[in-house]
Order: structure tokens, then C-alpha cells, then sequence
């Protein structure tokens, strides 16, 4: 019987192994490297990851797909799925580099787990083309935002490939691109997180009032942005994300 797609689980599979391969080109796997996935689908790019990595642990939520993934697993011998939801499961690696096709739906929360997990050491993700502009957005356009700041903080982003809808099975009504993050520092700490969620909580006010309205001193913010030689009308949009971090260190 024909496999149908769940429009709500957001799944748009990939089959052309020529990208497939290309994705997992991308992600820079090591034969001791150990894969987390989320979102395996019919297992077609966890079959490329195998082929590169010691091990892959991939994470699917439809258990209707197990049909196609247990006699992977039972073929390839170094892949384990995990049925269930990866925002509310246990990452069973010590260390792993993250490789995926990622339901758009769920985009951007995992993305925060990874950058916020000292266990990945890099993220190469499909992702909606959107999403992967407002990912490597530099300071002062409509696209930088907490997103960009957290991304970049991260590491080093690059879009490695764009990815045409007419590639997916059932088509998108968006195209998408592969990014890779090489992530190169710690995880943000809660305060970085929380001064850039108040610096984007309403763009249109200037980065005093945003933050005032969240619940930070005005007369504190006020000072270091002068200390730090910036505007005191600026908006969060054109602050660095180094910037958010001095800042952050200053209050």
C-alpha cells in the first residue's frame, strides 16, 4: 500500500541519491564520527550517513515508518532509531555531529537543542530557505534576529547548497537550502539567551524599550550602551551578536 504523508508531521522526503550524498558530503562525516538524525522518514538519508559514520542514532516520530527503517537498521548494522519525539527524548551519544532533513514544523527547536548541547559539534541541516537566510542574516537586515544571533554565537554558518522544492515527495510550497554550523564556542548562557529574546520581542521599539518592557533596568541599559559607545535610540536588529554578549556581561 502506498505510503501516505502527514502534512502535520511535516513530511517532505527526499529520494535522489545524488543529493543525498551531497548533504552527507556536506556534514563532513568521519568514519569515528557518531550521527544524530532527527527525522528519518524512509531512511534515505540515514542510509548516506552510515555509509560515512561509525554509528547513526536517528530519531522518527511516525511509527508507521517502521516498515522501511527496521530492515535498514537490521541491513546497515550501525544505525538505531528511536520512535518517539526528539524534542522530549534522551540523546543516547556522548558526542556526535548532527546531520538532517528537518520537518519544518520543528525547525527551529531543534536547532536550539543542538546549538545548546555541548555534545554536537556541528549541525549541517535542510532547512525552509527562509530559515537558513535569517540563519548567516548579519546585523541590521529584516532577516537577523534571535535566530541569527544564536546561530552565529555558535559557531561558523554557511549555506551549502539550495535545494529546489521540485526535489521533495510531496512538494513544498518553499524551497529550502542545507546549512552547516561548525560550532567553535560554549553553549550561550541563559542570560545571552534571555537579553537577545527581550532584544526581539517587538523590533519596531528601540533596544531601551524592549528591554525595560521585559524587566530590565532602563537607567542600567542606558548607561552600557554608552559605555559601549552605541546609540541610545539603537534597536536590537543592529547590535553584533558579540555585542549581545558584552552587553549581557555589562548588565
Amino acid at each position: 500500500m502506498e505510503f501516505r504523508h502527514s502534512h502535520s508531521l511535516g513530511q517532505n522526503f527526499l529520494s535522489d541519491g545524488n543529493l543525498l550524498s551531497a548533504i552527507a558530503a556536506d556534514a563532513r562525516i568521519l568514519p569515528t564520527d557518531d550521527v544524530v538524525e532527527v527525522g528519518a522518514g524512509m531512511g534515505a538519508l540515514t542510509r548516506k550517513l552510515a555509509q560515512c559514520a561509525r554509528s547513526v542514532t536517528a530519531f522518527e516520530i511516525d511509527e508507521r515508518l517502521r516498515e522501511y527503517l527496521d530492515p535498514l537498521c537490521a541491513e546497515c548494522g550501525n544505525v538505531r532509531v528511536i520512535y518517539g519525539d526528539f524534542m522530549k527524548s534522551d540523546i543516547p551519544v556522548r558526542e556526535y555531529k548532527a546531520a538532517a532533513n528537518l520537518p519544518y514544523y520543528i525547525t527551529t527547536p531543534v536547532l536550539f537543542r543542538f546549538l545548546d548541547d555541548p555534545a554536537c559539534r556541528s549541525v549541517t541541516v535542510m532547512v525552509q530557505l527562509e530559515v537558513a537566510e535569517r540563519m548567516i542574516a548579519p546585523p541590521g537586515g529584516k532577516d537577523y534576529g534571535a535566530l541569527s544571533v544564536a546561530v552565529q554565537l555558535a559557531g561558523s554558518a554557511t549555506v551549502t547548497r539550495r535545494v529546489g522544492r521540485h526535489m521533495f515527495d510531496p512538494p513544498p510550497k518553499v524551497d529550502s537550502a542545507v546549512v552547516r554550523i561548525e560550532k567553535t564556542a560554549a553553549p550561550v548562557t541563559d542570560g545571552v539567551k534571555r537579553l537577545v529574546r527581550a532584544a526581539f520581542s517587538m523590533r519596531r521599539k528601540t533596544l531601551v524599550n524592549c528591554l525595560a518592557s521585559c524587566g530590565y533596568d532602563r537607567i542600567k541599559v542606558l548607561g552600557a550602551l554608552s559605555d559601549m559607545g552605541l546609540d541610545p535610540a539603537v534597536r536590537g536588529e543592529r547590535i553584533s551578536p558579540q555585542g549581545f554578549t558584552e552587553l549581557a556581561a555589562r548588565l
